[in-house]
């Protein structure tokens, strides 16, 4: 598990962080991943709580949070975009 004061990651495997904080569209957040620095700047606002795409994403993509997958991608996800409900379909909505 890799943080900052602001996001999260809970697994190498990853492909999205954890906002701890309200996060601003155009910040840049550096984060640890696997021994190396990882700098995404935010293409969206990032409510607390919510999640941020470490790379870019396609569309049925998995979405890997706690190295699991969580969800697929319902479009195209920039690196430093939201990701929810909007861009997201979960196995309860027949995604994964």
């Amino acid at each position: 598990m890799t943080a900052n004061s602001t996001a999260l990651v809970i697994n190498p495997r990853d492909n999205v962080a954890t906002a701890l904080v309200a996060l601003k569209a155009g910040s840049a957040v550096t984060l640890e991943v696997q021994k190396h620095a990882l700098t995404v700047t935010l293409v969206s606002d990032v409510p607390m709580g919510h999640k941020f795409a470490l790379t870019d994403l396609g569309e049925a993509e998995p979405i890997i949070k706690y190295g699991e997958c969580i969800g697929r991608s319902t479009r195209k996800i920039a690196k430093g975009e939201h990701v929810h409900v909007q861009n997201v379909t979960s196995g309860s909505r027949g995604g994964i």
